[in-house]
């Protein structure tokens, strides 16, 4: 592939000249699978070292926020959603700050040349389910009342930031059919005790505002945007899937 001309290539080539560990060769893969240009591409893989610990202090602010964020009780009858829920349900429940745990870690596995497609395709999912689940969130359901409208706004922007950093990830993963399995039944199971079956006590999804809190760890569950979350939620993990296994499709086509 040629290299990309115009203001990308110029950032890639000065990205180039302190990150220049060769990068995996570009497949050519359709846009569909593979929306970034290439320059992009480059440049976020030679960064991959910044991206990972960026986004491993992001799953730090993350537990920090499900932690220390109040419930919207008046008065609050929990302070944050970790504390109205059992430790076991923990992984559960701040979706967001384990997509970024994942993808932080494929990056770093990636870079040490580590045998890890089940991270990888954790990592893929979890980018592009949360990346886009919570700004539909924010913007159709929460909106920006009861935080300050920075945090608004960086919530929104990091998230769709995560769903760009999904592709980049097929430059260095087979995305394997055990491996796309392995994410499908995480954030299947995610989706099916979030919102259709809990298993343990406590709120298990993302607190939404327009669910209120009945109880110290129940929400009421009848409103509308319950019903909306959840079947976003649904969507993006079968898109996810569809990508995964079409971005596996096209690669075994150019391997033949």
């Amino acid at each position: 592939m040629a290299p990309d001309e115009g203001v990308g290539g110029r950032i890639d080539a000065a990205v180039a000249r302190v990150f220049s560990r060769r990068l995996p060769d570009a497949e050519g893969l359709p846009r569909y699978v593979a929306p970034l240009p290439a320059w992009l591409e480059n440049v976020g893989l030679r960064l991959a070292w910044p991206i990972a610990l960026v986004n491993l202090v992001g799953t730090l602010f993350g537990f920090w926020y499900y932690a220390g964020r109040p419930l919207n009780t008046a008065p609050p009858l929990v302070e944050g959603q970790l504390g109205a829920a059992p430790l076991a349900a923990y992984p559960l429940i701040p979706d967001s700050p384990v997509a970024t745990l994942f993808i932080g870690l494929s990056l770093v596995a990636w870079r040490l040349d580590w045998n890890t497609e089940w991270l990888h395709m954790l990592g893929f999912f979890g980018c592009i389910k949360l990346g886009l689940w919570t700004p539909y969130v924010q913007l159709v359901l929460n909106g920006p009342g009861g935080i300050p409208i920075w945090l608004y706004w960086f919530l929104i922007l990091s998230h769709l930031a995560m769903a760009a950093e999904a592709f980049l990830i097929h430059r260095y993963a087979s995305f394997s059919v055990a491996s796309v399995a392995v994410a499908v039944g995480w954030y299947g199971f995610n989706d099916i005790v979030d919102y259709f079956v809990p298993i343990l006590d406590g709120p298990h999804h993302t607190w939404l505002r327009a669910e209120p809190l009945v109880a110290a760890g129940g929400f009421d569950h009848t409103v509308l945007a319950h019903d909306l979350a959840a079947g976003w939620a649904v969507v993006l993990t079968l898109m996810a899937t569809f990508l995964a296994l079409a971005t596996r499709v096209e690669k075994v086509k150019r391997q033949a």
